[in-house]
């Protein structure tokens, strides 16, 4: 495989998880649709085939939003003592909203990590 001469300047690996961009270049799409990710990159070239791209992920959000959710609904329940039926109104959309929300641009950050810190898969020295 011919190497491609690097033109640009390296990327945040935030920026371009966020962003959804290659984590090469900044500029390329990471996917091709709504979760399905690209081969390579259109702008650069780079293979996107190298990356872990499981739902490692999914862990992290559910912290992050376990944390923000439940924390919402303490202070809910304490201040006002609501009916359980208006915590499932309130708390739902919100799980489920911010967990495909989120979804996206934290498997692009992983890549970009991925890209970032050279990490590939383990290998045994034999």
């Amino acid at each position: 495989m011919p190497q491609i001469e690097k033109t640009h300047t390296p990327v945040s690996p935030f920026k371009a998880g966020l962003g959804c961009c290659c984590p090469e270049c900044g500029e390329g799409k990471l996917y091709k649709s709504f979760l399905e990710f690209a081969d390579n990159c259109s702008q650069c070239g780079l293979d996107y085939d190298d990356f872990e791209k499981g739902d490692g992920p999914a862990v992290f959000i559910i912290l992050i939003l376990g944390f923000i959710v439940v924390g919402l609904a303490l202070f809910v329940e304490v201040n006002y003592q609501p009916p359980m039926w208006v915590h499932a109104l309130l708390w739902a959309p919100m799980i489920i909203g911010g967990s495909i929300g989120m979804l996206r641009p934290m498997k692009g950050m992983m890549v970009a990590i991925q890209y970032h810190y050279k990490a590939r898969e383990g290998r045994l020295d034999k």
